[in-house]
């Protein structure tokens, strides 16, 4: 073989040239273009974005697990709610309810309670109309009699109140006049006693302090 058909430089065989078009020589065509930046605009995306695109879609579409978690709290929370409410409504109408009972109940006792009380005064009271009943019977055949008789009918009304708690009060005349304990119904010039004396009583006190029935009427003296 000649020495024109070897390299100077390796001492090899003939450096055969790229064929024309083949695009690996210098100053040759550009490199070859990916499969995928060659497909047309109609042919649609390629397989691999058509699968992540369909990927992304379907977890759009299902909610997280965290956002089903709190709506189901959040349901149960609600129930929940309810149930307590409706507890409560019927605690507060049966608590009404026993209110009305218990009210109803106390009225029933206050009316009783006082119906017993009057019937006992009454029936104290009911020997004093017999007695006189009996002094009018008599009135007729012994007129003198009379006097007793009243006379004893009214011992046995002032021991009646005392009974009930209001015993006759006989300490007033002389007294200085107290309008809690007295009721000056006139007044009257009398220098042998000091002013704002008591010097008659008309009519007496029956009870004392916060049981007092009636205050006493009396006459009060004053200056000239």
């Amino acid at each position: 073989m000649s020495e024109r058909g070897r390299s100077p430089a390796s001492g090899q065989g003939p450096v055969r040239s790229a064929p024309a078009g083949s695009g690996q020589g210098t100053g040759g065509a550009s490199e070859s273009i990916p499969a995928q930046a060659r497909r047309p605009p109609s042919a649609g995306p390629a397989p691999a974005d058509a699968d992540l695109a369909a990927t992304g879609s379907a977890s759009a579409e299902q909610p997280p697990a965290e956002t089903a978690e709190a709506q189901t709290v959040a349901a149960d929370t609600g129930a929940a709610n309810e149930q307590r409410i409706a507890e409560l409504e019927d605690l507060r109408l049966r608590a009404l309810a026993d209110l009305e009972n218990v009210r109803k109940r106390c009225a029933s006792q206050v009316s009783r309670a006082e119906a017993e009380s009057r019937a006992r005064v009454a029936q104290q009271w009911l020997p004093v109309v017999d007695n006189l009943e009996r002094a009018l019977a008599h009135a007729q055949a012994d007129p003198g009699s009379i006097v007793d008789g009243v006379q004893a009918i009214r011992n046995q009304a002032v021991s009646v109140l005392a009974q009930l708690g209001y015993p006759r009060r006989d300490d007033d005349l002389g007294a200085e006049f107290d309008p809690a304990r007295h009721e000056a119904v006139a007044s009257r010039e009398d220098p042998a006693v000091p002013e704002g004396s008591v010097v008659e009583v008309v009519a007496p006190a029956y009870g004392e302090g916060d049981r007092q029935l009636r205050p006493a009427q009396v006459v009060v003296a004053r200056s000239s």
